[in-house]
């Protein structure tokens, strides 16, 4: 799994500063030194994209600690997967305009490394916040899938005008319910790989 990327508190409370702004001004450093002093470029030596994943670790950090306060253990898998989403969308709803413009920064040919690291991560994330400890194959497949589901789910976030993420959720569920129920994924992997047409409504 890739490595998150240098962490302190200067640099989250920087990223904390700068997100009402970046609506505004984008994810730019002079947006940075107006939100949180002159000299905070200095802890962003990469600049746009290096502000733009520190905001992607520090959201997988914010999503995993509310995971854990609120205590999802009585949950089966794919419902602690759903409600470790569905935290996320919650806690950055207030910062939607800044997560479009730095998918739009991602979504440049250049960044696409940063990209496949942010959503590895993050994925990585949301399955250890859901309590999912496995280490044999089926850890790849169940990344590589929920990869695709949460990408496209956040795609339809950001067109959610609702106050409470409703449609979106609903979406999630739609999606989840298409690859058939997450403890059920590797069985539709190597049906798929065996030839076979995989059975993903049992």
């Amino acid at each position: 799994m890739f490595q998150p990327p240098e962490r302190s508190a200067e640099r989250d409370a920087a990223i904390e500063a700068l997100l009402p702004n970046v609506p505004f001004d984008g994810w730019t450093l002079d947006a940075l030194r107006a939100a949180a002093g002159q000299d905070a470029d200095l802890l962003f030596p990469g600049g746009t994209i290096d502000m733009i994943e520190a905001y992607c670790d520090l959201g997988d950090r914010w999503m995993e600690e509310g995971a854990a306060a609120a205590d999802l253990t009585n949950l089966g898998l794919s419902k602690r997967v759903q409600a470790v989403i569905a935290l996320r969308f919650q806690q950055n709803r207030p910062y939607k305009d800044a997560v479009r413009r730095a998918l739009a920064v991602l979504a440049l040919p250049g960044n696409a490394g940063v990209a496949l690291r942010c959503t590895a991560r993050t994925v990585d994330t949301i399955w250890h916040a859901a309590g999912d400890g496995s280490a044999d194959f089926s850890w790849y497949t169940k990344r590589a899938i929920l990869a695709g589901v949460y990408g496209s789910t956040l795609l339809y976030w950001l067109n959610d005008g609702s106050d409470d993420d409703a449609p979106t959720l609903a979406f999630l569920d739609r999606r989840l319910a298409g690859v058939g129920r997450i403890s059920g994924l590797r069985r539709w992997l190597g049906a798929a790989m065996r030839g076979t047409p995989p059975n993903v409504a049992a």
